[in-house]
């Protein structure tokens, strides 16, 4: 057993690759030892922005040899009458390398057949590695690659040097041009020689002497260590950013790190302007003191030292100041803009070549969002504050600073509406819209920004249907699955009581879709939210079938379906649940498969009962129709699901005594009806043949 490690040399791959790669290259180069039968053990990733590096402990020096028992021709077939091999035996011990005469006859539980057995010898574990590394480097996935000089192979940078070590051994092994060996190099501006290395076990030692962290985990809490000790000297403590920290982590090979200071007159930017300015552009992190106040100073990552840090943070501060000088004045002229104005620029944005300007999709919001909040019974404040938020809603995104930060938009649109003097409401509405932005993100908090979130979203949605944009498969460029799951999030969070399929219709209304299209288009979009809802529910912890039950019955109410799935999931838990649902199965499945012309009419004739339990049956399902409608109106799920589980000694009873199918086509009709009006009872709450009993 002997350590293995395989380190790829390449220009700058940019930070985001880094981590994906590695973990995919890891598992595949384990997994495709395990599949060749060389035994490994645990395997660790290296990386920097120029490496990307495997170690694998206790790598066998060869594959497991593989002894296997191989099944020919029944003995009756491989030999004729006078005992002598037929062409099927001679082409089996032909076909698995071996004579005739070293073929044997084996009792199997099919009788007896003809059989040998194969030795697959493993080979030398430096003989394997050099057929499958090139296809598994090959394999690696990247979002973005590129080719470079005349070669065909695709990377994510152009790959400079290759290391191939088993134990003390170097494999020879060819990828992009470049041969394996056993030199990587150091830090490419503090030490930029070829480092040899004589084993794996040296790598990290060797790299570390060579200004080089290879360790991922190691060099990001030296860089967390150092930047809390720089940030000490200005009073106040870094931002905390996760995903900045992340970044860079991967941006460097060696963490060194520097407190920057910019002039307090930008302190006036909005906190966001500021934050974005120092993150996106220049990866820097931003301070704030006791007050969470932000200062007028930066903490900056270099990927290098130099004598005196203060040359390298003087540098820092002039590109930052230029940055800081371009959100000020882009600020300051998107001020002198009014709201208005803004909107009315919103006519030369194109949201979606057939669906118009982003002003017109604007308008439709609008819409959409004021019936919406009429039929959530907002008052007429609460409605002028949709009303008002909708129109200015997509304002910022015209905005110059919008412009040079598109992750802004929705921030500086709240920004600039309070600067206008518009109601907290309006402005808190404008940022909250977009909310969430990515999966299991915030929702918005307040009812004016959660009708105008699922208007903004039903609209794209509706008119991506209409176009015929749907998801395919995995293909998602429009983000519809996640903006439909906010729809149905957001009306959760804040207890949206409405008919989606009444909105989805006015949303398509209002996009020209008419007569037959209207109702085909509104059916696939509510089909496509039932799909939605039926993930969050089983991601809910609702079981599969539950869910199904609930959502095949009714998913128009976002807020009902979850209520209606929690209560079931509650009585499933119930001892008698089985025999309950095998029960109204029953039902259910005699109602299918009846003649159409049996079941024509759901009409109840109390005088055609011939029997007690019809007549007992059909009372308490009168009784359980009218406290079902007000259980429901209540929202009162598990008393509704009671009083449908209360029926069942009366199903029980009908069955045991009365023969549904009657010779009489009357009365055959007449209690094929009293099942129709049970089914439909159970079918407000849901399809109970859907459950697995």
């Amino acid at each position: 057993m002997k350590p293995l490690l395989i380190e790829i040399g390449t220009e700058e791959i940019p930070a985001g690759y880094i981590v994906p790669a590695l973990n995919a290259f890891c598992r595949r180069l384990v997994d495709r030892l395990t599949d060749l039968r060389i035994e490994c053990g645990q395997a660790r990733i290296y990386g920097t922005p120029r490496r990307l590096a495997v170690y694998v402990c206790d790598v066998a020096d060869r594959q497991q040899t593989v002894v296997s028992e191989l099944t020919g021709p029944p003995e009756r077939v491989a030999f004729d009458e006078n005992g002598k091999p037929t062409v099927a035996a001679e082409k089996f011990a032909e076909k698995n390398g071996v004579s005739v005469d070293k073929l044997e006859i084996r009792e199997t539980g099919k009788g007896r057949y003809l059989c040998t057995r194969k030795t697959e010898r493993g080979r030398p574990t430096p003989a394997v590695l050099k057929e499958i590394l090139p296809e598994i480097i090959m394999a690696i996935p990247f979002p973005k690659t590129m080719r470079w000089a005349d070669l065909r192979v695709a990377f994510a940078r152009p790959v400079h040097s290759l290391v191939v070590l088993y134990g003390e051994r170097a494999v020879s092994v060819s990828f992009a041009g470049v041969k394996s060996g056993r030199h990587t190099f150091g830090h490419r501006f503090l030490k930029p020689g070829k480092i040899r290395l004589q084993s794996p076990e040296q790598y990290v030692d060797a790299l570390a002497g060579a200004w080089v962290m290879a360790d991922m985990d190691q060099r990001r809490a030296e860089m967390q260590t150092r930047m809390a000790r720089a940030v000490k000297p200005a009073g106040g403590r870094i931002v905390e950013d996760m995903e900045l920290v992340e970044e860079n982590t991967h941006l460097v090979e060696y963490p060194e790190v520097v407190l920057g200071h910019f002039d307090e007159k930008f302190l006036e930017l909005p906190r966001q302007v500021l934050v974005t300015a120092m993150r996106e552009h220049q990866r820097y992190f931003a301070v704030v003191n006791e007050n969470d106040e932000i200062m007028p100073h930066f903490i900056a990552v270099n990927n290098n030292v130099a004598r005196d840090m203060q040359v390298l943070a003087a540098g820092h501060e002039r590109v930052l100041r230029a940055r800081l000088e371009d959100a000020r004045f882009f600020f300051h002229a998107d001020l002198k803009a009014s709201p208005e104005n803004m909107v009315e620029r919103l006519k030369s944005v194109i949201f979606q070549a057939e669906l118009g300007s982003v002003y017109d999709k604007t308008t439709r919001i609008r819409k959409l969002a004021n019936l919406l909040g009429s039929r959530l019974g907002l008052d007429a404040k609460g409605l002028a504050h949709v009303d008002r938020a909708a129109f200015l809603c997509k304002a910022d995104l015209v905005s110059h600073v919008v412009n040079e930060f598109p992750k802004l938009q929705g921030v500086m649109g709240r920004i600039y509406a309070r600067r206008a003097g518009e109601a907290e409401p309006v402005a808190e509405a404008i940022e909250q819209h977009y909310r969430p932005t990515y999966s299991g993100g915030v929702l918005p908090s307040a009812m004016t920004g959660a009708v105008l979130s699922i208007a903004d979203k039903m609209d794209t949605i509706c008119g991506c249907f209409y176009l015929g944009l749907v998801p395919t498969g995995a293909s998602d460029p429009y983000a519809l699955r996640r903006q439909a799951i906010g729809i149905i999030q957001t009306a959760m969070d804040q207890d949206l009581d409405f008919s989606l399929s009444e909105a989805v219709g006015h949303a398509l209304e209002m996009l020209g879709v008419a007569g037959g299209q209207l109702e085909t288009k509104t059916a696939d979009v509510c089909r496509f939210m039932e799909n939605r809802m039926a993930f969050l529910l089983e991601d809910a912890h609702i079981a599969r079938d539950l869910a199904a039950a609930v959502v095949s019955v009714s998913a128009d109410r976002v807020t009902d379906v979850w209520q209606r799935a929690a209560a079931l999931q509650r009585l499933k838990s119930e001892p008698d649940f089985q025999s309950l649902a095998v029960a109204f199965k029953r039902v259910v499945n005699i109602i299918r498969k009846a003649d159409s012309a049996d079941t024509a009419s759901s009409e109840i004739r109390e005088q055609m009962f011939a029997d007690p339990a019809e007549t007992a049956l059909h009372e308490d399902l009168l009784e359980a129709e009218k406290t079902v409608s007000r259980l429901l109106a209540q929202k009162d799920m598990d008393a509704a699901f009671g009083q449908i589980a209360g029926l069942k000694p009366r199903v029980d009873a009908f069955f045991d005594t009365v023969l549904v199918m009657d010779e009489n086509p009357e009365v055959r009709k007449n209690r094929l009806a009293l099942l129709q009006r049970i089914s439909d009872l159970f079918a407000r709450l849901a399809d109970f043949s859907k459950i697995s009993t």
